[in-house]
């Protein structure tokens, strides 16, 4: 008797732990739903014409926006973009230094990640909603570290004397809006301010301060390979951190919106890339007749020095192209990649189409120069 009087009384008990939130109290908030939950069983089966019932259901409502709330609030604060010196780090960008020190990237502290995986667990479990999923990631996206890496690129260039060319910007405006086999942390004690005067150091050493369109390019295509090799590693380490927070069935939809934003930031700066290099080859043929009349009479190896120019960078084109196919056809990595349902392959699949197109970036380079 004693046990139904206390169902009566649930939702008064716990009114003030409800709108106090579960900050700091996770554990003890959920406890107290807990009880609500019960008590809405209890009166759905035995009371359903209750006014009790009304109240301990508007009361769960309130406990599982708050745990919401919590959720975004959580991911909000400790979501920070990754300092553009620990990406560089932590896909070996710099292979002077005489110690190579193993990088992974931090997602979260550890309290606070596991917070989050218990609101996650119970909101799927109990509180019956995916909202929290499309909040994960709007809020994880990996398109501000990028963005940040190519800041400090376009920085150094700056402090070079090179300075970004318009050949090969993005059209558009910006839009405003990472794992090891363990779960990364930060490097406690780790010089950023000398790594970074090492890298700016070693990218005056490469390119020198010269302004030459070279110059130019070399920094631009850098920039670029640099920015692939890190979406790369961000979207791996993310997608281990993902795996930790969203439902299995969930996690290939909410992958794929994260990575989205960055991937197509990548995909049009490529996209004008090999336009830039289309242009260069439309123009070499199309002063091929002024070339050859000029050229009149002099030795044959310098007549033929614009056709052969022509030519190979035509074939290097049609060769990169060939051999991107097959690479993706017979990937040697693919079995160990795939597991037997081959969901973390297709997740991947656009990782893998951009770890590819990194290896022919140099090749644009010499098509574009």
């Amino acid at each position: 008797m004693d046990h139904v009087i206390s169902y009566y009384h649930v939702a008064k008990d716990t009114d003030k732990i409800i709108r106090e939130g579960p900050t700091g109290r996770l554990d003890e908030y959920l406890a107290c739903i807990a009880k609500i939950q019960k008590a809405v069983e209890y009166f759905q089966d035995n009371n359903p014409d209750s006014p009790e019932l009304n109240l301990v259901k508007a009361r769960f409502e309130k406990g599982k926006e708050s745990l919401e709330t919590e959720f975004r609030g959580l991911l909000t604060r400790y979501s920070k973009p990754v300092p553009p010196i620990l990406i560089l780090d932590a896909i070996g960008v710099d292979d002077e230094l005489e110690v190579q020190e193993e990088v992974t990237l931090e997602h979260l502290p550890e309290a606070v990640l596991q917070d989050i995986i218990i609101i996650s667990g119970w909101l799927v479990e109990y509180g019956r909603t995916q909202d929290f999923m499309n909040v994960y990631f709007q809020i994880r996206q990996l398109d501000r570290s990028i963005k940040g890496l190519k800041e400090h690129f376009c920085k150094s260039s700056a402090s070079s004397g090179i300075l970004y060319s318009p050949a090969v910007q993005t059209k558009r405006k910006d839009t405003p809006t990472k794992k090891a086999p363990k779960r990364p942390v930060y490097i406690p004690g780790h010089d950023y301010d000398l790594r970074a005067k090492h890298l700016n150091d070693a990218l005056n050493e490469k390119h020198g301060a010269s302004t030459g369109k070279d110059d130019v390019l070399d920094i631009e295509i850098d920039s670029y390979i640099h920015c692939i090799s890190a979406f790369i590693k961000l979207a791996q380490s993310e997608y281990v951190l993902l795996a930790e927070i969203i439902p299995e069935h969930h996690q290939k939809k909410t992958f794929d919106s994260l990575i989205q934003e960055a991937l197509d930031n990548l995909m049009l700066e490529g996209d004008n890339i090999v336009s830039a290099a289309r242009r260069a080859i439309v123009h070499l043929k199309q002063t091929k007749p002024d070339f050859d009349t000029t050229l009149q009479g002099t030795a044959a190896s310098t007549k033929n020095k614009l056709p052969t120019l022509i030519t190979s960078m035509e074939t290097i084109g049609a060769k990169a192209l060939e051999e991107f196919a097959d690479s993706i056809k017979n990937d040697p990595d693919k079995e160990y990649n795939m597991p037997k349902d081959g969901t973390v392959h297709e997740l991947t699949s656009n990782v893998s189409v951009l770890e590819q197109f990194n290896s022919h970036c140099l090749v644009l380079v010499n098509v574009i120069t």
